[in-house]
């Protein structure tokens, strides 16, 4: 969690950056390329860099139009997260694998089995369950990001942690 100083100095590179400093730009990239990789990694998967690359070019063209720098990281998410379906959608991998294709336990390949499942679910799965797994966000939070509905968010979420669990236990 960033401290006050971390803050502070976040929302003085984007003032900085909103003016034009490149220098203030290069170190905010510097700051936002690491997470919005995890986000697009964990929802577009192989075309993850991609998705990053993405992201950070409309963060960068549209970062004049925010307006208060400490609403930087969720602004920031919304992006990437609509960037990495966006670049999964277009991959195609829109249509779940079948899972009935897992390696067997005490396979060699169990090691690969996260990445596996993961590869498996469909983009739209994937994005709640890094948004409500590893983000922390409730569902109301996910729902406005994602653009859809709590009730869909809570329904994706039950249907991708139902089918991860089998996955990983068959």
């Amino acid at each position: 969690m960033p401290d006050d100083r971390t803050d502070d100095r976040t929302a003085v590179l984007v003032r900085a950056a909103q003016r034009g400093d490149t220098l203030a730009m290069a170190e905010l990239l510097d700051v936002l390329a690491p997470y919005v990789g995890r986000v697009c990694s964990a929802v577009a998967l192989d075309q993850g860099a991609d998705a990053a690359q993405e992201a950070l070019v409309a963060v960068f063209k549209s970062l004049r139009t925010l307006k208060n720098p400490a609403a930087l990281h969720g602004w920031v998410r919304a992006i990437a997260v609509r960037e990495a379906l966006r670049t999964a959608h277009r991959a195609g991998r829109t249509v779940p694998a079948d899972l009935s294709a897992l390696p067997a336990r005490g396979d060699p390949q169990l090691s690969t089995d996260i990445r596996d499942v993961l590869d498996r679910l469909s983009p739209e799965h994937r994005a709640v369950l890094m948004l409500r797994d590893v983000e922390g966000l409730d569902e109301r939070t996910a729902a406005a990001l994602l653009g859809v509905r709590t009730g869909t968010v809570k329904s994706r979420l039950h249907r991708a942690r139902d089918t991860f669990r089998k996955a990983w236990t068959s």
